[in-house]
């Protein structure tokens, strides 16, 4: 007996009949069929869960009128069949006999739609061809989609929706999807047809086909490399998805929506943008004909709930000892570089770190794409602008640092330095607004300070080596470096004191250092924290500023 033939014998099964010999045997010996029927024994606990729900709130309407306004439609349920079904001939006569109604309407779905379906689909699918049959599947699947999604669209009313609660608002559209979707005759199971629901419903009130991975919490960076190529990071690695869009419109349609949020645009004359959703994640979108194979989607992913210094310290990103001295770098108004690599974690410490700034003071925080989630009350929060249609009204950092300082800061945020804004941020950094911080691209804490050197140089001001230099020791008191490792951990791999001009060159002295050791067989990287046992030159600074640090400190060891 083929896999298919013992298909029709499973809605028997829940028929209360009995399967044939047969059929029994090979199901037995079966294991896709074994696997399938678990699916469907499953899917037919979610529907009876459904049904019995459905009752209870039967049981709570007040009216007959409020009953029929929210009871799924089928033929039974409108008001001709209500009246020829009603002992008096009348519509809605009793409270009881509407329930009596539904609870026959609800059976009557849960065996058209549940049975015979449900088993066709659930054994029938693992047995089709590969390939160019799924292809077509899945485009059948989009287009059905796409045209319930415009029925849905001309059904609602725009006006009345956009003055309605958002929660409400939603739970009124997904009844009237449901209902559209369980009228149409599709050929979809129970379980298909909540989830073309579910979907629609993103494309209405979400960014679609991502909806689920932005609520997935482990998900730290979704990637759209194609319409169809969809991938995410979880703890450190890449891992392909199996969602897709339904085409390259249906993509640009999505990044439409997150751009126009934010008051920016992409098109053919600006094929390029940064961008953030409501939560803080950052979004870059790049498009054709920059992108080749269509448009292109990354997000910077940033959790509902921010990462704590508790939570790096769980991690094993850095130790006690090390966010001990970090505190007390940002308490006692030092100037804190935090460096490092694409993906490395430097905002997420910034963020962290930006936690011990007292409350009591003035923050201006500037950025490209918005997405500091400082914690003071007293922030001012800065945002630059790009260029309109026409090329013109464009506000890059450099301006808003300069316009910072007319804002009475008492300290200073830069997102990232990435130019000639650099130069700025150091005159800040030296001219009374201590304890700013700021976060670099650069893969070593020296070539972190050689990077701001060459940024200084772009602000075409003709200093003298020695003299850019000179400023750079004079404004940062320390480097922070951070990396993401070969086993997708991040790591503060060192923290080092600006000491000062050596000769010709800046001079640092590292006070932690994170030592590799190797890596174990599950692939996680091994290695040491450990201080060097240089107590930093700022320490009398810190502790006339009333943060001392304990002599211990400077001793500690930590194995991970």
């Amino acid at each position: 007996m083929k896999c298919e033939e013992t298909a029709k014998f499973v809605s028997a099964l829940y028929d209360g009949a009995r399967v044939p010999p047969v059929a029994a045997e090979h199901i037995g010996a079966c294991e896709t069929c074994r696997r399938r029927l678990k699916e469907y024994a499953e899917i037919d606990a979610e529907l009876r869960r459904v049904a019995s729900a459905e009752f209870s709130r039967v049981a709570s309407l007040e009216s007959p009128e409020e009953v029929r306004a929210r009871t799924w439609e089928t033929e039974e349920m409108t008001p001709s069949g209500i009246a020829a079904a009603s002992p008096t001939g009348h519509a809605g006569s009793t409270d009881q006999h509407l329930e009596h109604v539904i609870r026959g309407n609800i059976n009557q779905q849960h065996v058209r739609i549940g049975r015979l379906d449900r088993a066709h689909d659930a054994f029938g699918r693992s047995h089709r061809g590969t390939g160019t049959v799924m292809n077509r599947e899945h485009s059948e699947y989009q287009q059905v989609k796409a045209d319930l999604h415009r029925k849905i669209l001309d059904r609602l009313d725009l006006e009345k929706l956009g003055r309605t609660p958002s929660d409400t608002a939603r739970d009124e559209v997904l009844l009237l999807i449901r209902n559209t979707v369980n009228s149409e005759a599709v050929p979809l199971s129970f379980a298909e047809r909540e989830r073309l629901s579910r979907e629609i419903l993103d494309e209405i009130f979400g960014l679609g086909p991502l909806e689920p991975l932005l609520k997935d919490p482990t998900v730290s960076d979704i990637l759209v490399n194609r319409y169809n190529r969809v991938y995410v990071e979880r703890a450190g690695k890449l891992e392909p998805t199996g969602l897709s869009f339904k085409d390259d419109q249906h993509l640009m349609q999505i990044i439409d929506r997150i751009v126009s949020r934010v008051g920016r645009r992409v098109d053919e004359s600006s094929p390029m943008v940064d961008a953030r959703l409501p939560d803080g994640s950052r979004v870059n979108a790049i498009i054709p004909p920059l992108a080749i194979d269509g448009p292109c989607l990354s997000i910077r992913r940033f959790g509902r709930d921010p990462i704590t210094a508790r939570n790096m310290i769980e991690n094993k990103t850095l130790t006690e000892p090390m966010l001990e001295l970090l505190s007390a770098v940002v308490k006692g108004r030092l100037n804190l570089l935090i460096s490092g690599g694409t993906g490395a974690g430097k905002t997420t410490l910034l963020n962290v770190l930006s936690g011990y700034i007292p409350n009591s003071e003035r923050v201006v925080t500037i950025e490209d794409a918005a997405e500091l989630q400082m914690k003071q009350e007293h922030v001012v929060r800065l945002e630059t602008r790009p260029p309109n249609i026409e090329g013109k009204g464009a506000v890059r950092q450099r301006q808003l640092v300069i316009n910072s300082l007319r804002m009475r800061p008492d300290r200073i945020v830069v997102g990232e330095v990435r130019g000639e804004e650099a130069f700025d941020m150091l005159q800040a950094m030296n001219t009374g607004h201590e304890g700013s911080l700021t976060t670099v691209h650069a893969n070593a804490h020296r070539d972190a300070l050689a990077r701001l050197e060459s940024m200084v140089s772009m602000a075409n001001l003709n200093l003298p080596e020695r003299a850019m230099r000179q400023q750079i020791a004079s404004a940062i008191h320390a480097v922070v470096q951070i990396a993401r490792l070969s086993d997708g951990t991040r790591k503060v791999i060192s923290v080092s004191e600006v000491t000062g001009m050596d000769g010709e060159i800046i001079g640092l002295q590292d006070i932690f250092v994170f030592d590799r050791t190797g890596i174990d067989e599950s692939g996680k990287v091994k290695g040491v924290f450990r201080a060097t046992g240089t107590r930093p030159r700022f320490a009398e600074r810190l502790a006339t500023g009333g943060c001392r640090l304990r002599a211990g400190l400077f001793e500690s060891r930590v194995e991970v």
